[in-house]
């Protein structure tokens, strides 16, 4: 029988109302969505269920929300379903829910990091100054090169999130990202779409963020994983405490390795991906690398049938 990841999103995947049918029907999501409340000191599930759409879009706020609706939906499912994932993975923000569901960390401590690496991550360059935009079609290794030639002409860009074949985003100043797009058929690549971020994230413009974060996580208990975590930063799976720490300081400024991850999840015999959380970006992420795995979406209660009954049959 082939072998089991849980999966979870990062920014870019939140809605509003995520989560809700789960809130309003099994306790122990009702409960994350209250312990998240209390510790932030204010009423975060009101402005995940209720919105405006443009304040749940600030990193600041999107941050814990996405963490709290993906830890909501894996404890309701946990609740009616107890299948135990043989590794599990996030992409970015999402690698903190997969440190939730994996134990080494308490959702509570959880949700106020990412609340502050959120506001870390704001403050790191004034607004306007940054950006990102996703590259199609081209070839990793140009795409690098053509980043190490702007940023040396005096514009920093640099690869951010290596997701699947034939889709990479890229993160720097704004007039570095620019010039990717101007030139992306250098590196093989069909187009530059920018994307709608507060900041550059995952490049070297956010080492303020990181220090400051360093200094957040040293105060916060990180036990060994129950399950193997496949850290961004390394593509490769990660247990101890103190190295996990230390790669999500390191995640902060570094490419997600998404692309990565799920090849070393496949030569290890993962077949099935479970997603939890709103959308379906890391599914079909997934499916651009590997068309023949099978691919669950855990975004509402309405999902669970289906995919308790999938997953039961195997």
């Amino acid at each position: 029988m082939g072998k089991t990841a849980f999966i979870f999103p990062g920014q870019g995947s939140q809605a509003v109302g995520m989560a809700k049918d789960a809130y309003e029907a099994v306790p122990a999501a009702t409960e994350v969505f209250r312990q998240a409340d209390e510790r932030l000191g204010f009423a975060l599930s009101t402005l995940i269920f209720e919105g405006p759409d443009t304040a749940l879009k600030q990193t600041s706020n999107t941050q814990p929300a996405l963490l709290t609706a993906s830890i909501a939906l894996y404890e309701a499912f946990k609740e009616k379903m107890g299948i135990h994932p043989d590794y599990v993975a996030g992409h970015s923000l999402g690698e903190y829910s997969a440190l939730v569901a994996s134990g080494v960390l308490a959702f509570e401590d959880a949700v106020e990091i990412v609340r502050t690496r959120g506001e870390f991550m704001e403050q790191a360059i004034p607004d306007g100054q940054g950006g990102m935009a996703a590259v199609l079609g081209a070839d990793r290794e140009a795409l690098a090169a053509l980043c190490r030639d702007i940023t040396e002409s005096g514009q920093l860009v640099e690869l951010a999130n290596i997701n699947c074949p034939g889709q990479i985003v890229v993160s720097g100043t704004k007039e570095g990202v620019a010039a990717v797009a101007e030139r992306v058929k250098e590196a093989g690549g069909k187009r530059a779409i920018t994307l709608e971020v507060s900041g550059p994230f995952h490049s070297s413009l956010m080492k303020e963020a990181a220090t400051k974060l360093s200094g957040k996580l040293e105060a916060v208990t990180f036990s060994k994983a129950q399950v193997p975590v496949v850290a961004n930063v390394t593509a490769k799976p990660v247990r101890e405490g103190s190295e996990i720490r230390q790669l999500l300081v390191d995640q902060v400024y570094s490419p997600v390795l998404w692309e990565d991850s799920v090849a070393w999840l496949l030569e290890q015999g993962v077949d099935t991906f479970v997603e939890f959380g709103p959308g379906s970006v890391l599914t079909g992420l997934v499916k651009k690398i590997d068309k023949t795995v099978k691919l669950y979406n855990i975004s509402s209660l309405e999902s669970f049938a289906s995919v308790t009954e999938a997953l039961e049959a195997r």
